[in-house]
């Protein structure tokens, strides 16, 4: 059971989650927290404060000793953490350094005291319960600072950890720090974007449990973004493959590396509301269980640079592609969508993108154009009906007047994507849901 950090953000968010803890105590939950609320973003503006000199905790120490209070429980290894968290930051300010490795020691300091927190107050209402540093388990990863990788041996090293609650021997429901990790010199590390996601999925897949639960504030995974479309409704169930498209494409799922553990195991993944117990959410697996619906959900990310790339010099060329690729390569850019024919690509990158160097390298070979303030609208679907959906979604389109400027299929077979103007992104997915989901 993973619960982000606006699940356990003060008192009354941590009570509400100890009461589904304890609802699901009889199925012998393992639980993974994030740090509290804004906790890493504290520790960070700390970190900036440290590095100009000035050591100040007083945010993070305000918010944990007021939840503390609140919850009534007395936890002595939080006010111990604190008191090493102060130490490092004035090692920081004597330094004036935060580099990658102590910027993850740093911010490990958020879920260590979460789960601490939570394990406390667990324990007040009965349920036994104990707390787990993420290395305690058998979470060991390389050394890339801010974006490490877990090492295969986790997946026998957890179940090796956790072996005596899974017996029954051990009762206490172990409540463990998401994000985080250890290199095999026990430098602690974190798992970049997504990283408590992982490390739920790859506790449950190694476990092999029965099902890996990620706890939000909506029914599970929208047909779109309920905030764009009130008439979105929940998902009752999305295959491993259309749950990362719909992630790399802007839906707050969970994040696309953190399938490939339970992809491997075949665990299955489901999506709940924490401010509804009993929906049922939606769940996430390798193939649907019944006939596949022909769209399952709409989703769009702003802020998105097109460019448009075309050399008639290098006409029937060998290597035109590759060339074009290989300056992202060296300028280190991802690439969203792309379109190409023998002359010319279509490609898409984040808008905050620094096109700077890699501009000037692709201008050498061809003519190139940049559009700015573009969306990506991407319909996640059965591929097979691309005819049917493409016709109704452009004659849908066409009646409000709105351009499309690219078009991509995805080689998985699961997503259409469209380009639009940001200012038409909302309006684009407002028709397209109103007539596929009709």
């Amino acid at each position: 059971m993973k619960f982000g950090g606006s699940s356990v953000a003060n008192a009354e968010r941590i009570r509400h989650v100890a009461s589904i803890i304890q609802a699901y105590a009889s199925e012998k939950p393992v639980v993974v927290l994030s740090a509290m609320g804004d906790t890493t973003d504290h520790l960070l503006e700390a970190a900036e404060l440290a590095v100009k000199g000035t050591v100040d905790i007083a945010k993070v120490e305000k918010l944990h000793y007021d939840t503390a209070q609140e919850l009534a429980i007395d936890v002595p290894s939080i006010r111990a953490l604190l008191e090493e968290l102060h130490t490092l930051l004035t090692g920081i300010s004597m330094l004036r350094e935060l580099t990658k490795r102590t910027r993850d020691y740093l911010v490990s300091f958020g879920e260590r005291m979460s789960v601490r927190m939570m394990a406390a107050y667990l324990e007040t209402l009965d349920v036994p319960a104990r707390f787990y540093d993420a290395w305690d388990i058998g979470m060991v990863s390389d050394s890339n600072y801010m974006s490490a990788e877990l090492l295969p041996e986790v997946w026998e090293r957890i179940p090796a950890a956790l072996s005596s609650y899974k017996e029954g021997k051990d009762t206490a429901i172990p409540v463990v720090t998401g994000f985080i990790a250890k290199d095999k010199n026990g430098i602690i590390t974190t798992l970049g974007r997504g990283g408590s996601d992982l490390s739920a999925t790859m506790i449950g897949a190694a476990m092999h449990v029965d099902e890996i639960q990620t706890w939000k504030d909506v029914d599970g995974i929208m047909t779109t973004d309920p905030r764009v479309v009130k008439e979105a409704f929940p998902v009752p169930e999305v295959t491993y493959e259309e749950a990362q498209e719909l992630a790399m494409f802007g839906a707050q799922v969970l994040h696309p590396r953190s399938m490939i553990p339970c992809r491997k195991s075949g665990t299955p993944v489901r999506v709940k509301n924490s401010y509804n117990i009993k929906s049922p959410g939606t769940i996430i697996v390798e193939q649907h269980s019944g006939a596949r619906p022909p769209v399952t959900a709409i989703t769009s990310v702003k802020n998105i640079t097109l460019i448009d790339i075309q050399s008639s010099g290098m006409f029937g060329a060998a290597g035109f592609l590759a060339h074009i690729f290989n300056q992202f390569l060296k300028w280190n850019i991802c690439i969203d969508v792309i379109a190409t024919s023998e002359v010319s690509v279509s490609l898409t990158v984040s808008g905050k993108t620094d096109l700077s160097g890699v501009i000037p390298d692709i201008a050498r070979v061809a003519e190139v154009q940049t559009k700015k303030d573009k969306a990506i609208v991407t319909i996640i679907c059965d591929a097979s009906h691309s005819s049917r959906i493409l016709a109704a979604a452009f004659t849908a389109l066409a009646e409000q007047g709105i351009n499309v400027q690219m078009i991509s299929q995805g080689a998985s077979k699961v997503n259409i994507s469209f380009i639009v103007d940001s200012a038409e992104a909302d309006t684009t997915v407002q028709v397209l849901h109103k007539v596929l989901f009709r």
